[in-house]
């Protein structure tokens, strides 16, 4: 059993919110919707993952990513540290366990924002989360979007794409699906379903 963050009484079970995991398709909008949700409610808990990536432009270590080595990544997956992992566009990225469930222990809403192979593995570990597909409005908005960005090598927007066609057709993976047409709307969905309303 996780420790309790200091200053803080344990949570019976039955009243702890479950983890939300958001998953869907690379260039879908997920970081957008997140980032607006948690200006109106901060205190629902973003977990943090550690990825091989490399920072963009505006990216801070702790803030975005807890950006890591492959050597310190291969420690943190050996060591039983992570809740999921997983490899994209030839990056890896995982969850710090220990955080996540020192949170929910505390009784706080926490969201993993994550991609499918993670949200897989989070199903497998933790029956109990509630995972939660966004999708795009169509397929060519998604494709506007990701070459839209304009950070990226045309042959990771390739494979994004690609990977983007297979996320889309696991959709019936998840517990609910919400479509992203508005930033706004979709924060008040995910809020209302995690229950910090």
């Amino acid at each position: 059993m996780a420790a309790t963050p200091r200053g803080t009484t344990p949570v019976p079970p039955d009243a702890r919110p479950r983890l939300t995991v958001l998953s869907g398709p690379s260039g879908v909008g997920k970081s957008t919707v997140v980032a607006h949700m948690r200006k109106v409610h901060p205190e629902v808990w973003l977990s943090v993952s550690a990825t091989t990536r490399k920072p963009r432009p505006g990216e801070r270590h702790g803030v975005q990513y807890f950006f890591v080595d492959d050597e310190e990544f291969d420690k943190l997956v050996a060591n039983g540290e992570l809740l999921e992992w997983a490899e994209f566009a030839g990056n890896r990225y995982g969850t710090p366990r220990t955080a996540v469930l020192e949170r929910l222990e505390a009784g706080e809403p926490v969201l993993l924002e994550i991609d499918l192979q993670g949200a897989r593995l989070v199903r497998e570990s933790m029956p109990e989360a509630q995972l939660v597909f966004l999708a795009p409005p169509s397929w060519d908005e998604l494709v506007r979007r990701l070459t839209g960005r304009g950070t990226e090598a045309p042959e990771v927007i390739e494979r994004r794409l690609a990977a983007a066609k297979v996320e889309l057709a696991a959709e019936a993976e998840f517990d609910t699906t919400l479509v992203n047409t508005s930033v706004e709307d979709v924060a008040r969905e995910l809020l209302a379903l995690m229950r910090v309303v």
